[in-house]
């Protein structure tokens, strides 16, 4: 019996999958959280072997529940499912040791069966989505101006950004300006804008 715990911050969707899911003979549902911050705790409280995260929930998304699992240690296999095809989520997913990548909107036998293979020890992507990620090409901005743009996109002007990291307001404004050149944007929330429909920030 395959152990699975759901984490998706919509009810309705989540107790679907669940139901569905539990009609598997070989799949058992041992926990459901609607936060990213309540999945960390859960795994330890359920000790599931395959965790199922959506990658937008409140508390955290599911790639930085994803990134905090692995560094930890846990021992679940980690799927992501997504209504989001942005492209650098696929690659920021196997960086954090994620297993297996879904559409949202792809049938239960598809999510059963990527559950299956993530818990086998295999992978399991979504064809579109490795499609897409192939297409975009690497994330052209660095750890740094994805730092300063995370930043910025939660609404802090430049001399919080500044105090934040230890830099002067001159070197993020720099920063900033790069990374507008390399996306291609003419101001930082257009920028931000790109880096997130891309899936770099």
């Amino acid at each position: 019996m395959i152990r699975v715990l759901l984490a998706d911050d919509e009810h309705l969707i989540r107790g679907a999958v669940a139901a569905l899911l539990g009609l598997e003979p070989d799949l058992r549902v041992v926990a459901e959280v609607g936060r990213g911050d309540e999945v960390t705790g859960a795994v330890a409280a359920h000790d599931p072997d395959v965790a199922v995260l959506d990658i937008d929930m409140p508390g955290a998304d599911g790639l930085s529940v994803a990134e905090r699992l692995h560094a930890g240690g846990a021992r679940c296999a980690v799927l992501i499912l997504t209504s989001f095809g942005r492209p650098g989520y696929l690659r920021r997913a196997m960086a954090a040791g994620v297993r297996g990548f879904v559409a949202k909107d792809a049938p239960t036998e598809e999510l059963a069966a990527a559950i299956r293979r993530v818990h086998a020890g295999g992978r399991y992507l979504d064809a579109e989505l490795a499609a897409s990620a192939m297409a975009a090409g690497d994330n052209p901005l660095t750890a740094r101006e994805r730092e300063i743009l995370r930043l910025v996109a939660e609404g802090a002007e430049t001399s919080r950004v500044a105090a934040v990291l230890h830099l002067s307001e001159g070197t993020v404004r720099n920063y900033l300006s790069t990374a507008m050149t390399k996306l291609g944007e003419s101001n930082r929330l257009a920028a931000v804008r790109r880096a997130r429909d891309m899936g770099w920030i």
